[in-house]
């Protein structure tokens, strides 16, 4: 223990009272001693490289070069995306792949390159591998996207596999997004950034690295073309970037820089290049089609740690109805389980809790619950005893189950990555669909174990069943909380197969879009917060989980009338619109910043209603071509340098341009325009783009710009849908997709394609399909007029 864990073990233990100090030294003891038994040795160490090329044998879609130390399996599939395994690793078994993968493309072929070197030829990429390793991505026209230098191994002479470092380079300009949720960005400066999912175990800021869910994944985003890369290990590791910088025409550019070190697993990558809507289109392609969320899930929700009561939740609810706010779930935490279990209830203070779900959902409100993996270590209860018949639980190396501590004190984890124990924690859902819970949040799932010093999670030493291949935390810490949304999800199909589930989580992994959403987690009350709400929610959309957002108001503390405000104005064009806060936080009710501040909130609350169905329109598309709701300004044109850099503001869809205010004081704010015609929507003046412009902020609404010929379904007076479309500018067309309301089971329905153009002196909209143009099927109410 050094001066740092002595630190935070006296202040850990001062707050957590006197019982769970002592169970949290225990346990951090206890995870030491299961470590420095349970843990291979890695004694002296053997520095590899792969050496000279050998021979090589084609194959389908590429082939396999031989080194003197190494080979290099490469294969570009149908849907363009390359991938790349050395010494002989192939893309299976993969916790992100879903299926099988992507057919070979039968035109790639491997033929020999200069100086001895290979490469591979395909529609949309070209890939050379030089004599001694290097491999590099090109675009058709050849210009170098990306160069991955000669890996390097470290392996132990005796066990523990090995560690390895690619060291890659890109373009001077390019700039680098992704890597899961991180509170710094979206943009990823230079700096060193771990792939280990990690509870902070406090309020986060823009400083706080790493978090709940980090992915080995990032784009690449340069003037010649986008690329996604992706290290496909669960491994703990770090991905070390650097910025290029150009010469200004002096011809001394230097490259930018990307380091990914692994502590283990297999070094074996896929890359996608294209512009961004593509690359986003083949990872969901590879990873899996994103969850559809059911429509009330789209809506607003309030939930806290603290409701404590049936009847405080009615309270709260009331006071939403009272004031005519709309509302339409409510989320129960852990204060409502009995005594902090899984799976249970309190029956003192929510005596009649499936009536109250039931009186809720008359009223259109949902009731959510949280779950969290831990199970308390105790012979009586249900969840326990269920799981120790079935032998669900994490053991150690020498076969005890493995204890940590948790909100219900001594506690056990089940082992997600055997299939044998997820089929068995999904049939645990239907005791909280009888309670009538309609939806489900995850939490404490990286996995979190409380201990005074140290990491707090489990052993590293404990033993997974790694879908029968069997291994340690090492490699499965990472994809724990995938593997337990897989579980819930797949149980609550089972147990309601009509219905779309409804599950968010706080941890996850590469592919975790298939199983849900996520949300920020415990991000910090303050201006800063604030900030890193929205670089969360554009990073993890650009990994591919497009349903994502923060706690309103921040997690801790009490947030001022106009930070609330501001929050809760961006929360409202975010996927998931939440307010939430700790046990011990102020209010997070809009009625309880003052008048101002509650008939503001009632315009945002009624605005988020309002444009409901294009929220669902969005969550099918995300769904059908795995593009984000929020985008970043450059994703219709990532060659646009202003555009790259702008981080304070983002699309929503193709049709809205959203400028949040993250700072306080703020009246009037700067915006980049992509090229086009833009409308401010409170006031309909027009703007013209590509350039920047300033635009009114005043604390009742933040900047919200619609593209000229958009068209947007929006909730019209009557309940139904409308369109709203807006005026292209003169000899324009626009477009916009909608997709018609539709219940919450599985029927996919049609994508309707809107044009809008000008015809004489009136602005006209028609749908387009396979047979010819028609008259929309719901009432268009046209904006902008007067512009052109």
């Amino acid at each position: 223990m050094d001066g740092r864990d002595l630190v935070r073990s006296v202040k850990a233990v001062g707050s957590a009272g006197a019982a769970q100090g002592v169970r949290m030294v225990r346990a951090a003891w206890r995870r030491r001693r299961t470590d420095a038994t349970g843990l291979p040795r890695r004694g002296v160490e053997r520095a590899r490289v792969p050496g000279l090329v050998q021979g090589v044998e084609p194959g389908p879609g590429g082939g396999v070069v031989r080194f003197a130390r190494s080979e290099l399996r490469i294969m570009v599939a149908v849907n363009g995306g390359v991938f790349w395994g050395w010494d002989g690793a192939g893309p299976e078994p993969s916790y992100a792949l879903v299926g099988p993968g992507p057919e070979p493309d039968p035109r790639a072929v491997l033929e020999p390159d200069k100086d001895g070197g290979w490469r591979v030829v395909a529609e949309r990429v070209t890939v050379v591998v030089s004599r001694h390793g290097a491999i590099e991505v090109q675009t058709p026209g050849g210009v170098t996207l990306r160069r991955d230098l000669p890996p390097r191994w470290w392996e132990p002479v005796e066990g523990g596999g090995a560690r390895w470092m690619q060291r890659s380079e890109v373009a001077p300009d390019a700039r680098f997004f992704g890597l899961g949720g991180r509170a710094s960005g979206p943009r990823l400066r230079d700096g060193t950034y771990r792939l280990w999912n990690t509870d902070p175990g406090h309020p986060f800021g823009p400083g706080d690295d790493p978090l709940y869910i980090t992915m080995p994944v990032h784009l690449v985003v340069a003037d010649a073309a986008t690329h996604l890369v992706f290290h496909d290990t669960s491994w703990d590791g770090t991905v070390t970037l650097h910025e290029g910088e150009e010469g200004a025409g002096s011809g001394h550019d230097r490259a930018g820089t990307c380091e990914t070190r692994m502590d283990g697993g297999p070094l074996r990558c896929w890359v996608v290049v294209g512009t961004p809507a593509r690359v986003l289109l083949v990872w969901a392609s590879l990873t899996g089609a994103a969850a559809l969320p059911p429509a009330w899930a789209l809506g607003y929700q309030h939930a806290r740690w603290g409701f404590g009561s049936e009847q405080e939740v009615r309270r709260i609810v009331a006071g939403y109805q009272e004031r005519g706010l709309p509302l339409d779930a409510v989320h129960l935490d852990i204060d409502h389980y009995d005594g902090h279990r899984v799976f249970t209830v309190d029956q003192e203070s929510f005596p009649k809790l499936p009536l109250l779900a039931e009186e809720l959902r008359r009223d259109g409100i949902r009731l959510v619950s949280i779950v969290d993996p831990a199970v308390k270590a105790e012979p009586g209860d249900a969840v326990y005893d269920g799981g120790r018949a079935v032998d669900a639980f994490v053991r150690d190396a020498s076969g005890r189950v493995v204890e940590g501590v948790v909100w219900p004190g001594e506690a056990v984890y089940p082992d997600f990555t055997d299939g044998r124990v997820r089929r068995w924690w999904g049939g645990l859902y239907e005791e909280r669909l009888g309670q009538g819970f309609a939806g489900f949040w995850h939490d404490m799932n990286e996995p979190v174990s409380f201990t005074a010093f140290g990491e707090n999670t489990l052993p590293r030493s404990s033993r997974h069943a790694l879908e029968g291949r069997g291994g340690d935390h090492r490699e499965a810490h990472n994809v724990y909380g995938l593997c337990m949304a897989r579980a819930a999800y797949e149980g609550l199909r089972e147990l309601v197969p009509d219905e779309r589930p409804f599950l968010f989580s706080r941890s996850g992994w590469a592919g975790m879009q298939r199983y849900g959403g996520t949300w920020s987690g415990d991000v910090a009350t303050g201006w800063p917060g604030l900030r890193a709400s929205l670089s969360l929610v554009m990073g993890l959309g650009l990994c591919g989980v497009p349903y994502s957002g923060p706690d309103v108001g921040g997690f801790d503390g009490s947030p001022s009338p106009e930070l609330y405000l501001r929050w809760l104005q961006l929360a409202s064009y975010l996927p998931l619109f939440r307010t939430h806060a700790s046990l011990r936080a102020g209010r997070r009710e809009p009625w309880e910043f003052g008048g101002d501040v509650l008939e503001h909130a009632r315009v945002v609350l009624a605005e988020r209603r309002r444009l409901l169905p294009y929220f669902v329109t969005l969550a099918h598309l995300a769904r059908r071509t795995g593009a984000p709701y929020v985008r970043p300004l450059w994703w219709g044109e990532p060659d646009d340098r202003v555009l790259r850099d702008c981080e304070d503001a983002f699309l929503l869809g193709d049709g809205l341009l959203v400028a949040p205010v993250l700072d306080p004081g703020t009246e009037r704010r700067s915006v980049p325009l992509p090229r086009g015609r833009w409308y401010d929507t409170a006031t309909e003046k027009a703007y013209e783009g590509p350039g920047q412009v300033v635009v009114d902020a005043p604390l009742a609404r933040i900047p919200v710009l619609a593209r000229a010929g958009a068209v947007l379904p929006v909730r019209g007076r009557d309940g139904g849908v409308e369109l709203e479309a807006w005026a292209p500018a003169r000899g324009r067309s626009g477009e916009g997709l909608v997709v018609p309301a539709v219940d919450d089971g599985w029927d996919e329905p049609e994508i309707e394609r809107y044009v809008t153009r000008w015809k004489g002196r009136r602005v006209v909209v028609r749908r387009e399909g396979d047979k010819g143009r028609s008259e929309p099927a719901c009432p268009v109410r046209i904006r902008g007029l007067g512009q052109g």
